[in-house]
């Protein structure tokens, strides 16, 4: 899906028989869409289960993101538009600090203040555990779909 606009991301493994040449090759067809990292074959179905399936995550986020405003009052549009953006700025930093997610988060989240009540809120209702639970489930789902 992120391909389609040259944001995507994809993973390569190349075995020993492949030469210098090929792996640049191949490279080179890859990053035409976005960028790509070499990873060991046995993490192929867990790049599937992370990246490949992860867009359908973050799409379903937004789209909770939003109804969350739409339930608090704001119109859909701008519940969608307030979403998308708080999504794509977020991505953003991440990429432009190199600093790690939870140092990011923990700026945000004051001490007795809305963003750390909204944690504790996410963390009771498992939402990392939600996350990583998805993307083991379509890990798995890859490597028995590739038998």
């Amino acid at each position: 899906m992120n391909a389609m606009i040259n944001k995507g991301i994809s993973a390569l493994s190349a075995n020993p028989f492949v030469n210098d040449k090929q792996k640049a090759i191949a490279y080179s067809i890859l990053s035409a869409v976005g960028k790509v990292l070499e990873v060991k074959e046995d993490l192929l179905d867990a790049v599937t289960g992370l990246s490949g399936s992860g867009p359908a995550y973050v799409f379903m986020f937004i789209q909770s993101l939003a109804d969350g405003g739409v339930k608090m009052g704001i119109p859909r549009d701008q519940a969608y538009e307030l979403a998308l953006h708080t999504v794509l700025g977020s991505a953003e930093n991440l990429l432009k600090s190199k600093l790690h997610p939870e140092v990011l988060k923990d700026k945000i989240a004051s001490p007795g203040g809305t963003t750390i009540a909204a944690i504790h809120s996410l963390e009771k209702n498992k939402f990392r555990d939600s996350v990583i639970q998805a993307v083991e489930t379509a890990t798995l789902k890859s490597k028995e779909l590739g038998k």
